[in-house]
């Protein structure tokens, strides 16, 4: 199927620094994390713990070849809007929203997240929801929740000639590992749990 990028601006906020190009390979990154991550939100859902889904990609559809009435096949089509982030739900009453990578290195550059998802997850925070980085260090096999704040105080060091990516040791030191087990498969609301509420408020 053939995809149309449109040349509209990306959601803007107080603070846009540069558009990020789309880049083939970071879009193939992750998916059986991915996959680990749907199976825990379907967990979730389940036992009545939380609402999260993956966010669908809109797009406009404009051609389609009816090679006969049963086979109908999109051939042309575009992205109405920009995507903004891979997860949003609800979580104890409150709106959650956060970003998945899969990263393949000892470190996660800027270059894997678009800014217009940097600017959501900050707008996210800044109106009182609960938003994050989720990323899984493959090599290590181990999975670390990043709260914006941090996330945006990296993502600012950059942009000010700071080093253009989040080593693996800032997530150890600040980052929050995540238990990586069978149901759910990866139990980032234990984590949610501690940095969003009350200990005694726990569920």
């Amino acid at each position: 199927m053939k995809i149309k990028y449109p040349n509209g601006a990306p959601y803007n906020p107080q603070k846009i620094i540069t558009k990020s190009k789309f880049n083939i390979k970071k879009s193939k990154l992750g998916t059986s994390f991915e996959k680990a991550i749907n199976e825990s939100n379907e967990f979730y859902l389940l036992t009545n713990r939380a609402i999260i889904h993956k966010k669908p990609t809109p797009i406009k559809i404009t051609k389609v070849d009816y090679p006969k009435r049963s086979a109908a096949k999109i051939t042309e089509a575009f992205y109405q809007t920009p995507s903004t982030t891979d997860y949003n739900g609800i979580y104890r009453g409150r709106y959650i929203d956060f970003e998945a990578k899969s990263c393949q290195t000892s470190s996660f550059p800027f270059s894997h997240l678009y800014t217009h998802q940097i600017n959501h997850l900050a707008k996210v925070h800044e109106h009182g929801g609960i938003s994050f980085l989720l990323i899984e260090f493959h090599l290590a096999e181990e999975v670390y929740l990043l709260p914006t704040p941090l996330l945006l105080t990296c993502y600012e060091d950059s942009l000010n000639g700071g080093r253009k990516s989040i080593p693996y040791s800032y997530f150890k030191e600040y980052g929050l590992l995540v238990s990586i087990g069978f149901q759910p498969r990866i139990n980032y609301l234990d984590v949610v749990d501690k940095v969003y509420f009350k200990e005694k408020d726990k569920v």
